[in-house]
This record gives structure tokens, sequence and C-alpha cells, in this order.
């Protein structure tokens, strides 16, 4: 153990020696960081507790610190309203703030709080992931939005920010691949189309979940036609095998989609 507060001295399996820094607060043991040297250890440990004895904010984050951002979150969120969490969450009355760094963060409803309190959210590009089970799970898929899903198009968000994440926020408009809404004359049209080299429009339907069995009926036929494309599926909710097998047999397909074959 190092003679400077909070430091604690360790090695690694090939003997290399690092230094711990960790924090006791409100009887909560806080871990801070591990260091090459004993004194930023020592600096992260002292910033943790004059967080604790000042009314810093979440923005007076400085990168100068030696304690990460996430967890000067979670180090903040603990002081104001007395729960630790090891993800970077702020605690809101009716709503918690996940930051992933200074200049972005997310709003999610208090429903996802335990989900978001064990995971770490990771963002590449515009997508947004988290670690389930060993897989990267886009976190619009808690939503029900496909991974191929275009904002706009098949979903928005009620207030334009698409970093607001609550429940009430996001807006589903078109649940099943391939398929589209329009209104003509005052009636609802639901399209379904399939890209194969371009797309071919499948047919217009009285409602989504025909204009999805439309589409799975016509990924089946280009299969049998011997098409090779990995098309996805559409599950439509709610319905029993016999009711989706009755909406199958009777829906129409277009006549080009029969009849196209793969290009020799």
């Amino acid at each position: 153990m190092s003679n400077l507060p909070g430091v604690f001295t360790t090695s690694k399996k090939d003997g290399t020696i690092y230094y711990r820094s960790s924090i006791t607060i409100n009887n909560k043991h806080i871990s801070l960081g591990s260091f090459d040297s004993p004194k930023p250890a020592n600096k992260a440990y002292q910033e943790a507790y004059e967080i604790f004895q000042s009314d810093r904010s979440i923005e007076d984050y400085d990168y100068a610190l030696h304690i990460s951002f996430k967890k000067y979150v979670s180090l903040i969120n603990f002081r104001d309203n007395g729960i630790y969490f090891k993800t970077p969450i702020y605690l809101q009355k009716k709503f918690f703030i996940y930051y992933l760094s200074t200049d972005f963060h997310l709003l999610f409803d208090v429903d996802d709080l335990f989900y978001y309190s064990t995971r770490s959210i990771m963002k590449r590009g515009n997508h947004l992931f988290v670690a389930d089970y060993g897989m990267q799970v886009n976190i619009l898929s808690r939503y029900g939005i496909r991974e191929y899903a275009v904002c706009g198009r098949d979903y928005y968000f009620a207030n334009g920010d698409n970093r607001d994440l609550r429940y009430g926020n996001i807006i589903i408009k078109n649940k099943y691949h391939g398929v589209s809404h329009s209104v003509r004359n005052g009636k609802d049209i639901f399209t379904a189309k399939i890209h194969i080299n371009g797309n071919f429009i499948v047919g217009r339907y009285d409602s989504e979940e025909e204009a999805a069995i439309a589409f799975n009926k016509a990924v089946d036929i280009l299969r049998k036609n011997g098409f090779k494309k990995g098309f996805p599926e559409n599950y439509p909710e709610n319905l029993s095998a016999s009711k989706y097998a009755a909406i199958y047999s009777k829906l129409k397909i277009s006549d080009k989609i029969i009849k196209l074959k793969p290009e020799a």
C-alpha cells in the first residue's frame, strides 16, 4: 500500500506495478481508476474528495482532471442524489441523463434505469450500442426500431431531438421491413417494396400487417425462383399461425415479382 491517501499499490500478472485510487464516502467504497504512478492516483483521490465538498456541476468538468469524465458524472450524481451508479448517469425527477462525453448525452425514462445502470453505451458514428450477453445491441431496438429503419421515414422524434430517447418522444411510423404508409383520398395505404437491384413494388394493401406478410410472401417467391440474397423477414404482432396463414394465402403479389429470375 502507498503512503499517499487513497492510493493502493498492486501488480499485474506479469509483475508490473501499478496504483489504484479509491475513496470511501457515506459508507460507499468507490474505485477511481488505475494509474502508472502514485501521484496521479492521489490527485484523483483529492479531486473526488473535493467534489463532495463543493457545488461543482457536470458542466464544470475539466479534462485536466485525473478522474475520468464518466467517473466524475457518477460522483456528482452520488453527491446530489445519494445513489451511486457505475455508469455515467445523473438522475432527474422523472428521467435520467446518460453522459457519453461533455458534449453528448442522452435522455431516458426512469423505466430504463436498471438496464443502463448495468450496461455501458458505446457510440460508433451515429449508432449507439450496449454490450448485452456478449453481443452489441443497438439501443433503438428496445423501442421496436429495426436495425435498417430510417429516421424520418420509419420513425421520428416528436420534439425533434434525437438524443431524447424517452418513450413518449419516439414515434414509430413503419414497424415492418419494406413497408411504408401513405394516405390517398383520406384512405390509409400500406405499400410493400423489396429491393433486388432496384426497388420492386410487391403490392399495396389495407393494413401494415398485410403489407408485412406480403413482403414475406415475396421473399418466399424470390427464393423459390433462385435468388440467394439474405432477405429480412417480418414478424407481425398478435397474429396466430392460422390467421397469418389465412392472410398469406389470399394476398396478391405483383406479377413482376412472381416472374423475376436471377440474372445468369
